[in-house]
């Protein structure tokens, strides 16, 4: 591990278990790579919620049919580029990304943390379907998905009226959607739609050390953070062997998975009252402002809402984060923090980053580590990795 590039500290508070040693690679044993399946207690879960009865829209390259993993697992989908029911999977990425969702884990495949839950291929487009996403999306809210994955970027870094419209659409059909922050955090950092856009849940990656990977995209559009790095995918889109990977694609993912499983449990709640639950659940940074411009409100934490029965769902129709089109809640409505709107949250996270903060006396140390706590007291320090 490098030295830190910014001064930021975060803290956060996250499973119930130590789990920072990296796993022992095997190749046979491909669960044993998805090492955050145990201190997310997931199969503790799975006792009291699967993701059963909850569709996920994979707005992707298409998801590979005959996948063992997701045997039982696939709808009918769609493809929006020649308005076909073909959503075969030339790339593999849109495949991984459902197999992270509701895989079965069988033969010896990937394990989702929702294995219950339905999947929904929208194909957008080749490479990591980043094609007509916002058509996609409209597809998804028509055809019944709950929750649209979106780990893609369309590139457009300002104003994007065109998906605009189509968040704005699945928002009236009570979608709730998650968007990878993107993985240029240590060049260009561009908030790029759908993640920026709001109405879109913006989802940033951390490692195996649970430090934010020195890649992932940062910035306002960040609202949650997943496990993202070392994550066992295949190697090719027909292999069946497997490499380990990372990216926010994977951390988005798994913040979709984590929503189906709070969802199954509550079918009655609407998209809002599952994220404000997500939210609020989270393992939150604990000095600084929050959301923070790395983790958002926190690491996905669905044990807490799903096995602690925690998390207040309040209203049901209003969105918890800041800067919906249609609806702006105050913080007692949203049950969160505080926060301004997202350009004013955007500078002032520019201000963090140049000055630690000030504030705080862990800021006032140097900001030379990022210090995550797990629910069994342990507490580490650990420095941000300066590569993935």
């Amino acid at each position: 591990m490098s030295r830190l590039t910014r001064g930021i500290i975060v803290l956060i508070v996250w499973g119930a278990t130590c789990a920072l040693s990296a796993p022992t690679a095997s190749a046979v044993d491909v669960k044993s790579l998805q090492w955050y399946l145990a201190p997310m207690q997931a199969t503790a879960m799975w006792q009291h919620a699967t993701g059963a009865g909850i569709t996920v829209a994979v707005i992707d390259s298409g998801v590979r049919t005959g996948d063992p993993d997701l045997t039982g697992r696939l709808l009918p989908g769609g493809n929006v580029l020649n308005s076909s029911r073909d959503t075969s999977d030339q790339d593999g990425h849109g495949t991984e990304m459902a197999e992270l969702i509701a895989g079965a884990g069988a033969d010896n495949g990937i394990q989702g943390l929702a294995p219950g839950a339905k999947i929904l291929p929208v194909k957008v487009g080749p490479g990591n379907g980043v094609g007509d996403a916002a058509e996609g999306l409209r597809y998804a809210a028509s055809h019944g998905a709950r929750i649209a994955n979106m780990s893609l970027s369309d590139g457009i870094t300002g104003p994007d009226p065109q998906f605009q419209s189509a968040v704005n659409y699945a928002l009236s059909k009570g979608v709730l959607m998650f968007a990878s922050s993107g993985n240029d955090g240590d060049s260009k950092n561009e908030d790029a739609a759908p993640a920026s856009l709001p109405g879109v849940v913006g989802v940033g990656a951390v490692g195996q050390n649970l430090a934010v990977t020195k890649w992932s995209t940062h910035g306002s559009q960040v609202a949650l953070a997943a496990p993202g790095d070392n994550i066992p995918q295949r190697c090719s889109v027909k292999s069946e062997q497997y490499c380990q990977s990372g990216g926010t694609s994977s951390a988005c993912a798994l913040a979709s998975a984590s929503a189906a499983l709070i969802w199954s449990q509550h079918p009655s709640w609407t998209a809002n009252q599952v994220l404000r639950v997500l939210l609020s659940t989270a393992g939150k940074p604990t000095t600084g402002r929050v959301p923070s411009q790395y983790v958002g409100y926190g690491l996905v934490r669905p044990r807490v809402a799903v096995i602690e029965h925690q998390g207040d769902p309040g209203p049901a129709n209003v969105f918890p984060l800041p800067g919906t089109p249609d609806s702006t809640p105050s913080p007692s409505d949203s049950g969160l923090p505080s926060t301004s709107s997202r350009p004013i949250q955007k500078a002032q996270a520019r201000a963090d980053a140049s000055t630690g903060g000030g504030s705080v006396l862990p800021w006032a140390l140097g900001a030379t580590a990022a210090v995550v706590v797990l629910g069994g007291g342990g507490a580490f320090a650990l420095r941000r990795r300066k590569g993935a």
